[in-house]
């Protein structure tokens, strides 16, 4: 079955190349909206927080409801023949970012080539914008540089913050956000109100007087979306959440704005708040009018896994999964990691 799917693959790929299409991504085209002539770039790839799942599921939000031209990028296998969220030198199709308006990026200690690399490095010395999800205040590791700016530097440096420290118990513990009271008139959270995931909340100590906190993560009793903030010293203060930032470019001259949350793990993604907080940055960031109340119903069923690492040998494999599989109409369903705790707060597919 693997091998006659990779076959059609193959022959996809062979008429595509033809044409120009490109297939390591996901080219989500815009319907009619106020985003028309926008275009977005989505990068995914992190070992734990399932960021393949969720991004294509934003780029249809993004391209379906609101008229922005969305680009999935994905970890692939170091042969480029299905996606592999593990190979953190895996990403491919980072040329998407020539002449894109807006990042997103949710990606995990990745380590692309220098030819992807310079795809960013041009991007952030135009001084254009970036949504960073989750794990992507650690997006980048290993000896590569964005024109300078080392690869383990971009968190701290475009997003404002880098790896701390589970401030939550991990798997134990949810987020709750709390809005910034000074900041609760901001078009970032038009018709934001009740945000909840069940990722625990991160350790935020970087963040300057220049940083512009939107909102804070109170850490919960439990993965219960209904349950309550912890009492006792862990919440006070509560850890930034939310925040925007400026960053300067790679080439010391250029100034950029970031926006970042620390949550993003596809299952926190159920949350329609926190995908209208999202989807209201990408309306802010590229200096468009943000909805009153954006539409954020998912285009497709989502049925995300839990968060969590896997180990076993030959998983990517043999899900044999492509950037395709999660296109319009198509809704990939894969198991949760070993190990997850029972979370019954998410639609089933039957």
């Amino acid at each position: 079955m693997i091998m006659k799917r990779r076959f059609s693959i193959l022959c996809a790929s062979l008429l595509l190349s033809l044409t120009g299409w490109a297939v390591d991504t996901l080219v989500l085209e815009a319907k009619e909206g106020p985003g028309k002539g926008k275009r977005v770039v989505l990068i995914s790839g992190d070992e734990e927080y399932r960021s393949e799942e969720a991004l294509p599921m934003l780029g249809k939000i993004l391209s379906q409801h609101h008229g922005f031209h969305c680009t999935v990028v994905f970890a692939l296998d170091e042969a480029g023949k299905y996606i592999d969220s593990n190979n953190q030198q895996g990403l491919r199709g980072l040329a998407a970012l020539n002449g894109a308006d807006l990042m997103i990026i949710a990606t995990r200690f990745r380590q692309p080539s220098a030819e992807e690399a310079v795809h960013v490095t041009n991007f952030l010395n135009a001084g254009k914008p970036v949504i960073g999800l989750r794990t992507a205040t650690h997006a980048f590791t290993g000896k590569g540089d964005f024109g300078g700016l080392k690869y383990n530097e971009f968190g701290r440096k475009i997003l404002g913050e880098q790896w701390v420290s589970h401030h939550g118990g991990h798997k134990r513990e949810g987020a709750l956000g709390v809005i910034e009271q000074d900041q609760a008139e901001h078009a970032i959270l038009n018709s934001v109100k009740e945000v909840f995931g069940p990722s625990d909340v991160y350790g935020v100590i970087h963040l300057t007087d220049k940083d512009t906190i939107l909102m804070r993560g109170a850490v919960t009793e439990t993965l219960d979306p209904k349950s309550k903030p912890v009492a006792g010293k862990k919440n006070d203060p509560m850890q930034p959440l939310a925040w925007l930032h400026p960053y300067t470019a790679p080439n010391g001259t250029t100034k950029g704005v970031s926006f970042c949350t620390t949550m993003g793990a596809s299952v926190d993604l159920l949350n329609e708040d926190l995908r209208r907080m999202v989807v209201n940055a990408a309306f802010y960031l590229t200096k468009l009018d943000v909805p009153e109340k954006a539409n954020v119903d998912y285009v497709d069923p989502f049925y995300p896994s839990f968060y969590g690492f896997i180990r076993e040998k030959g998983y990517w494999e043999g899900h044999d999964l492509q950037p395709e599989d999660f296109g319009l109409g198509k809704t990939p369903v894969l198991p949760d990691p070993k190990g997850s705790p029972d979370w019954p707060f998410r639609p089933v597919k039957k």
